[in-house]
């Protein structure tokens, strides 16, 4: 069989509303994922065994071994009885530790590529179950759809993702990692309400990102980036997941455009990516 290919769809948080801290440690939020239709680029071959390279303008300081790419293959081989392995190459093109998913993405383009590549025929329900303990944001990126997460994210609920689905979209992030449990821990505790979950553009719009003020403290750079997103003309700018990427939503491709050129002359030391959300 010749290579297949998968993109690690970046994942995007239009809304993330943190509701409370659990007695295990986690926590319980409500959010709107939604998904560009940019990212990562994961080819796959069948091999004697499962083997990772990794290339691409963020692939310096990745282990080959300890991935999550590799951990999801191994998942999936092990749970269908899969004899054979595979040589799986990962294209890095989004930040790591950037609020987009990119781990949990690779992960969820390993098991969709190994689900055809393998035969197995699986259902998305079952690699979402199979990977949900590797990862919380697994579960919506085996999708990469829009969909509504509740739990500790992996509980999905369907959305007519109708008036989300191609609108225009930017990406941007400074270059410095933000940890999750760092952002978590910052939290203030507060719940501030929940998350509707009927109107997906509505509930975005008038939703918020409980992680973006903790993580503004923790990478002051944040506010920079949102500050420089406000004034594109887009109709809707927050941050992603616990950062550092923010996004914007735009009406139309040329303000877009306008925007990331802006933004790539004033600060070229940062990472842009324009994509649709899908």
């Amino acid at each position: 069989m010749s290579a297949l290919t998968e993109t690690a769809y970046a994942k995007v948080n239009l809304a993330l509303h943190v509701r409370r801290k659990r007695s295990d440690g986690y926590h319980d939020l409500e959010t709107l994922f939604a998904f560009a239709e940019d990212g990562d680029i994961l080819d796959g071959v069948l091999s004697d065994s499962i083997r990772l390279t990794i290339t691409g303008p963020f692939a310096d300081g990745l282990s080959d071994t300890d991935n999550l790419v590799v951990r999801a293959a191994k998942a999936v081989q092990g749970r269908f009885a899969v004899a054979a392995g595979a040589h799986l190459s990962l294209n890095k093109l989004l930040p790591v530790a950037s609020g987009i998913g990119g781990g949990s993405a690779d992960a969820a383009a390993t098991a969709r590529l190994l689900n055809r590549l393998w035969g197995i025929g699986a259902e998305d329900g079952e690699l979402e179950q199979l990977l949900g303990p590797l990862g919380a944001d697994i579960p919506a990126c085996v999708r990469s759809h829009s969909v509504y997460g509740g739990g500790t994210g992996t509980t999905l609920i369907p959305v007519d993702d109708r008036d989300i689905r191609g609108r225009p979209l930017l990406l941007v992030n400074p270059l410095l990692p933000v940890a999750t449990s760092a952002v978590f821990n910052a939290w203030d505790g507060i719940d501030r309400g929940e998350l509707g979950s009927s109107m997906p553009w509505l509930d975005a719009a008038s939703g918020r990102n409980d992680l973006q003020t903790p993580a503004v403290r923790l990478c002051p750079d944040i506010a920079a980036v949102l500050a420089m997103l406000d004034g594109t003309g887009a109709i809707l700018t927050r941050m992603s997941g616990s950062g550092a990427t923010c996004f914007s939503i735009f009406e139309d491709v040329v303000t877009r455009d306008a925007a990331q050129a802006r933004i790539a002359s004033a600060c070229p030391q940062w990472w842009t990516m324009a994509s649709f959300l899908r």
